[in-house]
């Protein structure tokens, strides 16, 4: 196995290097693709990193076809996806390597880790379990598979990009696997956890810039896959009206949040894809 990296930045802190250095070893290569506004390419010293400033945020999809792209160039098999704030803990990414060496290189596009959140869901049993989706970070990229299915798509820019590369990959009759024994330590949003009538309910929080793309991009998933994965995408519907409430109970800043939520399904009706079109 010829394994890559990526990681997608955009104004990172200063934890960007501890988290590169947990699996920066496993790699031959490691494409970091910067979208801040400002260059960042004097925090990186490894000789292993090649840094790519782009001068502006072309969202994540576009960033991972970067990396991508150089990775196939030059005959790379794996390519490991990473955010910024994700790390791994002692063997496991060695435990995802070994893994993934001994799957099927012809029919799977990815072996994820499984993603340790703040929401604090159940492992799963399972050494591995055959999935419909998994989220980006720390996942093993079939590079063979990616340039046949035609990567990410750009015009998701962000949100869901993940979601449709699995469903694109699945689709073509390609396992997306989780490979359950790997462990990835994974931010996602700033989830809180809140109390209501003795349940217990998650708030993700996301931004009002968030908030446009999750719900336009679903939509825009929904055009897509809605025949073929329709329980899935109903209940990314779900949980898009639970977010919702969510923002009008517990979250601040409820009117740009739900406004932008309108605008997301305003401007999927209009057609409109790519990077968020409003100043405010």
């Amino acid at each position: 196995m010829k394994i890559a990296g990526v990681v997608v930045l955009y104004n990172p802190d200063e934890k960007i290097n501890s988290n590169i250095d947990t699996y920066i070893n496993h790699l031959d290569r490691l494409y970091i693709v910067d979208n801040s506004d400002v260059n960042n390419k004097s925090l990186f010293n490894n000789k292993k990193i090649e840094y790519i400033f782009n001068g502006e945020n072309l969202g994540i999809a576009k960033s991972l076809n970067v990396g991508a792209e150089k990775a196939y160039k030059e005959k790379y098999d794996w390519l490991l996806t990473m955010d910024q704030d994700s790390y791994f803990e002692k063997d496991n990414l060695d435990k995802l390597i070994s893994f993934t060496n001994k799957v099927d290189y012809n029919s799977v596009g990815i072996v994820s880790p499984w993603h340790l959140t703040k929401e604090n869901k159940e492992i799963s049993k399972n050494e591995y379990d055959e999935v419909i989706d998994v989220m980006t970070s720390g996942n093993l990229v079939n590079l063979s598979l990616w340039k046949k299915i035609g990567g990410w798509k750009d015009y998701f820019f962000i949100d869901n990009v993940d979601i449709e590369y699995c469903m694109n990959l699945n689709s073509n009759n390609y396992k997306v696997i989780s490979y359950n024994k790997s462990l990835l330590r994974h931010s996602l949003g700033n989830i809180t956890m809140h109390k209501l009538f003795k349940k217990t309910v998650y708030s993700s929080n996301h931004n009002y810039i968030r908030q446009y793309y999750m719900i336009r991009n679903l939509m825009y998933l929904k055009d897509l896959y809605y025949d073929k994965y329709k329980d899935q995408i109903d209940h990314m519907i779900r949980g898009a009206k639970g977010r919702f409430k969510n923002i009008l109970v517990f979250e601040k800043d409820k009117y740009r949040k739900i406004r932008n939520m309108q605008r997301g399904y305003r401007d999927y009706k209009k057609h409109i894809v790519g990077k968020y079109p409003y100043n405010n």
